[in-house]
């Protein structure tokens, strides 16, 4: 029976490939010729065959794309599904016996109240970060650069609700508007978010997209109306202004919580907390089970020069404890050390707690997901097969087929000036935000930005002599490099920039883009000359005798002819100006002059000689 299949199984390009009748295979992002053909029992070099045949070269072996998968499977009958970066992780997880899905649905008497994760949002310079300053009682904002939050923090306190001492956790997501990817993310992890408005200023661009955040991720928002102590301060429009955004005031009528304060004064902001509390009690039900294994998410991770790899989690179930093996995305390690905010030692964390962990082989991604595996092997096996399976889609995305159309398009393209940049930092939440902002700037079509490397920690010989080979700058955001690795950029000619304000790099690299645009000429008049008298000369050919009506005639500057209103001859040249029988550079409105213009002789009395040149226009 089965030669007999085979013997009508398809031929395609000389190769029978057996036909799979619409079954569906499942495949991963980024899988090869050699993964399909070991699902469906065939040699790879068949399916290597076929594929050439539809016109598609590629090696068994080889990342290939959605489409072309597609394409494949309709060719010889089978569904080919790709699965989704989630759907494979879920997988690769329960190879391990890690189930995320049913650790979420716990029993009712394991569960215990946890503190909620709050987030103060808002508008750039609209105070929360002296919030947060006077709730934690220490000083962030002279610490930072520009007085600006450059990246995220989390600390949690205690407040005294009726008596009952409560904890609350808070995220310090930065609130300049580079950090629209940062906040999102901090919006993911957050239970309650503080929307802090300035009384003085009201609804700004970034209230109305911090608004947007909170409002995505369905979570309740509380509004505090600082600055109240300020000249000018009106509370009043404030609530006017955000009950167009769908908050409307308790005492209007609605249900979200507003608060009147000043973060400079320290005003109402313990009533400020207690309606965080009252308003967490009221619509959430904030409950974890601490004696599992700890799951959460990665805040905020850069690299230390004496600790390695340091990442501020948020434990999000489960207790976390020393020695735990941990995997954050595509790193892995043991528990070496757990700090709190103010740098204390700790021997376990709970439900909502953040922490420092120190051990980590390298610095995970801001956002990662962590989680404790079973042991030290299982923690690298998920990593590394983590790492293999981002390379592999990352391949199958930078190998695109070209068509025509693309093969004009791409021509196009080559034609744009690309300012290529690496960029290091000091944490991998700041590198990302600045890469974000800097992918937003558009200066023409003409120039654009490419970033061929980022990451976390001090500048490195590879960085420079990467970016030698492609022409590169390296932006260095908080970050320096050493003695040796400057002099190596001096030799090979690498620019190297460092900021610690955002906006600075912003600025500077839009700026550059400007300097590489092609200069615009736009041709200015100069002059206007009329032709009065017309003298021969055996020697210079005809020399017209002019009165200069505007504007100054030059020796050497375009000319052309206007004769009735008419440009006969554009692309002449004031070879020779003279007044009387002197040579001038320039003769001005209201003078005679006798002008030549070489070996052009068809001039008329009456003509106009209109004088021109091109200047650059600034772009901008």
């Amino acid at each position: 029976r089965h030669e007999y299949e085979e013997l009508k199984a398809p031929v395609i390009g000389g190769v029978r490939i057996p036909k799979g009748n619409g079954q569906t295979i499942r495949l991963r992002q980024g899988a090869s010729l050699a993964d399909l053909a070991e699902k469906i029992n065939v040699n790879p070099a068949a399916l290597v065959t076929v594929l050439f045949h539809l016109g598609e070269m590629a090696t068994a072996t080889q990342s290939l794309d959605e489409a072309t998968f597609q394409i494949l499977g309709e060719e010889i009958g089978w569904n080919i599904k790709i699965v989704s970066a989630e759907e494979e992780d879920k997988e690769l997880l329960q190879q391990f016996d890690i189930d995320l899905e049913s650790e979420e649905l716990q029993e009712d008497e394991d569960l215990r109240p946890r503190p909620p994760v709050v987030t103060v949002m808002g508008h750039v310079d609209h105070g929360k970060t002296r919030l947060l300053d006077t709730i934690r009682r220490t000083n962030v904002v002279s610490r930072e650069a520009g007085g600006i939050t450059q990246r995220i923090g989390a600390y949690q306190v205690t407040v005294d609700l009726e008596g009952e001492e409560r904890k609350i956790t808070f995220l310090d997501t930065p609130g300049h508007e580079a950090f629209t990817a940062m906040r999102a993310r901090g919006a993911e992890l957050t239970d309650v978010a503080i929307l802090v408005v300035a009384a003085d200023d009201g609804v700004m661009p970034q209230t109305v997209e911090a608004i947007n955040h909170a409002q995505s991720a369905h979570v309740p928002i509380v509004v505090a109306v600082n600055k109240i102590d300020v000249e000018g301060a009106n509370p009043e429009k404030v609530r006017g202004q955000l009950t167009e955004f769908g908050l409307i005031p308790e005492e209007y009528g609605g249900n979200t919580m507003f608060v009147d304060i000043s973060a400079k004064q320290g005003t109402n902001v313990d009533k400020l907390l207690e309606a965080v509390l009252l308003t967490a009690d009221a619509e959430l039900d904030l409950r974890a089970n601490p004696d599992m294994d700890a799951r959460g998410a990665t805040v905020e991770a850069r690299l230390d020069k004496g600790r390695g790899a340091v990442a501020t989690v948020l434990v999000q179930s489960g207790t976390l404890h020393i020695g735990d093996s941990i995997v954050a995305g595509t790193s892995y390690g043991r528990v070496r050390a757990m700090l709190d905010e103010n740098g204390k030692n700790m021997e376990a964390a709970g439900p909502s707690t953040p922490v420092q962990v120190l051990g980590l082989t390298s610095v995970p991604t801001a956002g990662d997901l962590f989680l404790v595996a079973p042991d030290d092997r299982a923690a690298r096996q998920i990593a590394e097969k983590r790492q293999a399976t981002e390379r592999a889609a990352q391949l199958a995305k930078r190998r695109k087929v070209v068509s025509l159309e693309d093969f004009k398009k791409k021509l196009a393209e080559s034609e744009i000036d690309m300012l290529n940049i690496v960029i290091k930092g000091d944490s991998s939440g700041s590198v990302e935000a600045l890469e974000d902002s800097l992918m937003k700037i558009e200066v023409s079509d003409e120039v654009g930005i490419q970033v061929i490397h980022r990451g976390v920690g001090a500048i490195t010989q590879n960085d420079v002599n990467l970016a030698s080979v492609d022409k590169a700058v390296i932006i260095g955001f908080n970050v320096r490099p050493n003695r040796q690795v400057a002099d190596l950029a001096e030799r090979e000619g690498v620019e190297i920039k460092y900021y610690s304000v955002i906006y600075k790099a912003i600025e500077d690299i839009e700026a550059s883009l400007k300097g590489m645009l092609k200069p615009e000429y736009e041709e200015v008049t100069t002059s206007h000359s009329e032709i009065r008298e017309i003298f021969r000369s055996s020697k210079f050919g005809n020399i017209a005798g002019v009165m200069v009506l505007d504007g100054e005639v030059k020796r050497g500057t375009k000319a052309r002819i206007l004769r009735d209103g008419v440009a006969t001859v554009n692309d002449l040249e004031i070879s020779s100006l003279r007044r009387f029988k002197d040579d001038v550079k320039s003769v001005t409105e209201g003078y005679e002059a006798g002008i030549n213009l070489g070996s052009f002789n068809d001039i008329e009395i009456g003509d106009i000689i209109e004088t021109f040149e091109m200047r650059e226009i600034e772009r901008k």
